[in-house]
């Protein structure tokens, strides 16, 4: 009994063991792959100050630029067409302010439905006069012990 119940044991494991060959899933297609030609691609590399440009245009109306100069700042067009027509323009600005996209099809947020009620501008007023009382304390104690104390605020350094 102990043979059969071994032996049915093992031709259950066998027949369901994992498969130790892969086969790649088959191709896709449903349509063809095609390929879209590069009209322009005009690049300056880097400089040794940093500057560079690049100007690429597709066959298929995608048309990007960008140039960049020391200290990182950049700027750049991109465009191109919807299947629907509609041309899609986006101008941006990279510099110390950070990324700055311009396109009339960015979402825009609503204005402030309503003016900032007296008492809350009381409370950030407050709490703004808080925090410089409570710097302008711990100056004082780290000046009159001759040694520095971590600040408690975060801010940019003097």
């Amino acid at each position: 009994m102990k043979t059969l119940v071994l032996s049915i044991l093992a031709a259950v494991v066998v027949a369901e063991g994992p498969s130790l060959s892969y086969h790649a899933p088959a191709p896709h297609t449903s349509s063809p792959v095609q390929q879209i030609p590069i009209i322009r691609d005009e690049r300056v590399h880097p400089a040794a100050d940093g500057t560079y440009s690049f100007d690429v245009e597709t066959g298929d109306g995608i048309v990007r630029s960008e140039s960049g100069g020391p200290g990182g700042a950049q700027q750049g067009t991109v465009s191109f067409t919807f299947p629907d027509g509609q041309v899609f323009d986006l101008q941006f600005v990279a510099d110390l302010n950070g990324y700055q996209p311009q396109s009339p099809f960015l979402p825009v947020a609503h204005a402030f439905p309503h003016p900032i009620p007296a008492h809350a501008l009381e409370q950030i007023e407050r709490g703004r006069l808080e925090l410089e009382a409570r710097a302008r304390e711990e100056q004082r104690q780290s000046s009159s012990h001759g040694q520095a104390n971590p600040s408690r605020l975060y801010e940019q350094p003097q």
